[in-house]
């Protein structure tokens, strides 16, 4: 197995198209044509990780946050980016990252800090836009299901829980082949008509290339008549962050408990108390304070997330609990999540996880 068939089963998990403009995820060193010899998965990308893959007989390195993030200039070594890198390409161990766009699904990040808080009705909570197109393509009746079926099968026409979503109408639709051409009916120059269907579906709008060549390669005829319209739609499997309800509420004190226990936490930076019960809980690893202010018009009880600043923390206004517990704790059971998708789709392929803990924030208890 390569490792480009892992980076194509990764892509459908949570596809590239979908980070953010800063981000660098990606293969950032690796020919991906090379036979894969295992995976290891790691929060972060550090020297210490390309040597425990190098002693683990793994040839690439997934990892959440991806080691190059900014340009680099020179590989000198001089800091941990550069012995990473530097390290990586004399073993010949691909680094591969998926970052914003594992934090932008709906099985991603926040979710799997939900999961593991024991949350229900798990759901995204700020969803994006702009993300569907919608095609309109017509043919002839006789090739309506070949069609429809491409369509299908290249992933669109889905809508949330439902699958193979279209619709369709028929009409008479005219033509008139022009000399060069190889019309499939009808004659050159004169005018034709012929009963057609009309078929709408969505799709995102990573998938468009896919689609499109499917809908040609089902197509009969030599032009095809289509058009694709952009959708304002708000895409609910995508978006920033999650929210989810617990099976009964708690109390603010057992909620902070709780959070100490699951994720591992000695100490947690968080508001004043509401005084209200604890039900409805908005979550999102990593820097999440941006989604404060939806978070509180959203009238949700809770907001767990990491890296909310000394001001931030004012915006609550008593209307809404906020808890920090932390960058790496929040993102913690991303190791997790990648190792549980890779080994249910490679289950005879060797997935390891890290020993090392590479969080850079120590407590002094």
């Amino acid at each position: 197995m390569t490792i480009q068939t892992i980076i194509n089963s990764l892509e459908s998990l949570a596809p590239s198209y979908l980070q953010e403009s800063y981000d660098n995820t990606g293969l950032i060193f690796g020919d991906p044509n090379v036979s894969c010899t295992g995976v290891l998965v790691s929060l972060d990308c550090l020297p210490e990780i390309v040597d425990e893959a190098i002693e683990k007989d793994c040839n690439l390195i997934l990892s959440h946050h991806p080691i190059v993030f900014n340009g680099l200039k020179k590989l000198n070594g001089k800091n941990y980016v550069e012995r990473a890198v530097i390290k990586a390409i004399k073993h010949n161990i691909a680094l591969f990252a998926i970052h914003t766009n594992l934090d932008s699904v709906l099985n991603g990040v926040s979710a799997k800090m939900a999961e593991m808080l024991g949350l229900k009705e798990i759901q995204i909570l700020k969803p994006k836009h702009g993300l569907l197109e919608k095609l309109v393509v017509f043919g002839p009746i006789k090739s309506k299901a070949k069609i429809e079926q491409a369509l299908f099968d290249a992933g669109a026409g889905e809508i949330g829980l439902y699958q193979e979503c279209g619709f369709c109408a028929e009409g008479q639709g005219s033509f008139k082949p022009l000399i060069g051409s190889n019309p499939l009916i009808g004659e050159i120059g004169r005018r034709h008509y012929e009963n057609e269907f009309r078929l709408e579906v969505i799709f995102p709008v990573w998938i468009k290339e896919k689609v499109l060549n499917a809908m040609r390669g089902a197509h009969p005829y030599e032009e095809v008549a289509y058009y694709v319209t952009a959708l304002e739609n708000s895409y609910n499997e995508i978006g920033f962050g999650v929210s989810g309800v617990f099976p009964q509420p708690i109390s603010e004190e057992d909620f902070l408990n709780q959070l100490k226990q699951v994720f591992n936490v000695p100490a947690i930076r968080h508001t004043s108390k509401t005084g209200k019960m604890i039900n409805r809980v908005a979550l999102c690893g990593g820097a999440g304070s941006f989604l404060i202010k939806y978070v509180i018009h959203s009238n949700l009880d809770a907001y767990v997330t990491a890296d909310i600043k000394y001001h931030e923390f004012f915006d609550a206004e008593g209307k809404v609990l906020l808890a920090d517990i932390g960058h790496y704790e929040s993102e913690q059971f991303t190791i997790e999540l990648l190792i549980d998708y890779l080994r249910q789709n490679f289950p005879k392929f060797a997935v390891l996880k890290t020993a090392l803990c590479t969080n850079p924030v120590h407590y002094f208890i």
